[in-house]
């Protein structure tokens, strides 16, 4: 078996290479089902944590190799704490910030194709390892001058496998995490679009200077300056931010007003792009962001924006209204928009999705309705965690023949979930209310 952390010295590409590389995956999860099915012949009590811990292993593996749409969905399952068992978290978090990195004579081929020579011959030095390698592209070191910088560099034929990859990782999704069909296709439309937007590095480029102009006068932000000259549309640079990645300084103690501190910062961030710019930074995973020595928020990475519609800026954020709760004709109007609820739905079905969606708008919002919120507490996130678990294994859920909730809602719905997880992570105090104003 491949060492995981092992660089890669060729990826495949064609959609016949990673077809085949999707049915040696499902052949090895097969064989992991009836070895786990074996034992519990023999023993009753088997727990299925070795399965899980088994095809987690499998599926992280072969997705490393393949890289691209395959993985970064794998990134995304593992930020729902909810919805996988914890052996799936723990090995896709991996994709986050340390997946298996390419080899220097790829990453040569890469610049040589965009500018017509190695990256030794444009910089002064430029590590031959990747300093950090996730789903999408991985980070070299580079110095010019009395510049550090950091160049990103995207796998070879990510922008191409897009399409196929997702259509050929939907029969995983859909039997090993319960997922609702009708669901899957409406997140996976949207996962497309912004995934086809991550393979575009000149849009990131554009993305990064404009976005972070705007957000500059945050208190507590930090941005890299980027260089146009040195980008491409598979190549990024960037200054180099000296600090932490969030998951490392996560790993340490630090004070609550350090806590406190970043974490308002997040909060500023988010809500400033959301009810502002309406376009927001949608990947708030650890491996986007620095801590820098002085304990600033680095922000490094603007591959996934969502530009929010106006329309369903407006539908969207009736969730937070005071009244949302208790006006029964507004919030009967505001789930149907979001389609929560359905006008084909039966009394009993309304009635239930009612009764769910209700939960689920008070909880998430509860934040907004006190000036200050302490998201250390521990009590909120258990009873967050355990109403999700109740979701996924609620059969009138993954049953239903139509999707609850819309495309627009998946990356803003993932943007809250991250943020809300970092914020408790960073055991952080924020001054919340109602930040539309």
């Amino acid at each position: 078996m491949k060492d995981p952390m092992k660089e890669f010295d060729r990826i495949p590409v064609s959609k016949v290479r990673r077809a085949s590389k999707f049915i040696s995956t499902g052949a090895k999860i097969g064989t992991n089902y009836l070895k786990h099915y074996g034992k519990k012949l023999i023993d009753p009590e088997t727990s299925r944590e070795e399965l899980h811990e088994d095809n987690a292993k499998d599926i992280y593996n072969s997705l490393s190799e393949l890289k691209g749409s395959a993985l970064k969905v794998a990134q995304m399952l593992s930020m729902d704490k909810n919805l996988l068992p914890s052996a799936y978290q723990q090995k896709f978090a991996m994709a986050q910030y340390s997946a298996p990195p390419l080899s220097y004579p790829l990453v040569v081929k890469t610049f040589q194709k965009h500018f017509g020579k190695g990256p030794d011959k444009i910089f002064d030095s430029f590590t031959h390892k990747a300093v950090n390698a996730a789903s999408m592209g991985q980070v070299h070191l580079a110095t010019l001058k009395d510049k550090k910088l950091a160049v990103k560099i995207q796998y070879p034929g990510v922008g191409e496998s897009v399409r196929s990859d997702l259509a050929m990782i939907k029969p995983i999704a859909l039997s090993m995490f319960n997922l609702n069909p009708a669901e899957y296709d409406e997140f996976i439309q949207e996962v497309e679009v912004r995934m086809m937007e991550e393979t575009d590095y000149a849009l990131e480029l554009q993305r990064s200077i404009t976005l972070s102009q705007q957000c500059k006068h945050i208190e507590n932000i930090v941005f890299p300056g980027y260089y146009t000259q040195f980008s491409s549309p598979q190549v990024l640079t960037m200054d180099w931010l000296e600090g932490k990645p969030l998951g490392e300084f996560l790993k340490h103690e630090f004070t609550a007003t350090i806590g406190s501190k970043l974490g308002q910062a997040m909060w500023d961030f988010y809500h400033f792009q959301m009810h502002k710019l309406k376009a927001v930074h949608a990947d708030p995973h650890p491996g986007n962001f620095i801590i820098t020595n002085d304990n600033k928020l680095g922000i490094i990475d603007f591959g996934c924006v969502k530009v929010i519609p106006d329309a369903f800026y407006t539908t969207y954020f009736q969730l937070l209204d005071d009244d949302i709760l208790t006006d029964e004709k507004k919030l009967d109007r505001v789930f149907r928009q979001l389609s929560f609820i359905h006008e084909s739905d039966t009394p009993k079905e309304k009635a239930f999705f009612k009764g769910v969606f209700s939960r689920l708008v008070e909880l998430l919002g509860r934040p907004f309705r006190t000036q200050t919120f302490d998201f250390s507490d521990k009590a909120y996130f258990d009873s967050l965690y355990k109403f999700g678990e109740e979701l996924t294994k609620m059969k009138e859920l993954r049953n239903s023949k139509k999707a609850r909730g819309v495309r627009d809602a998946v990356y803003i719905n993932r943007t809250y979930f991250g943020l809300y997880s970092i914020l408790h992570d960073l055991k952080a105090t924020v001054r919340t209310g109602d930040t539309r104003q």
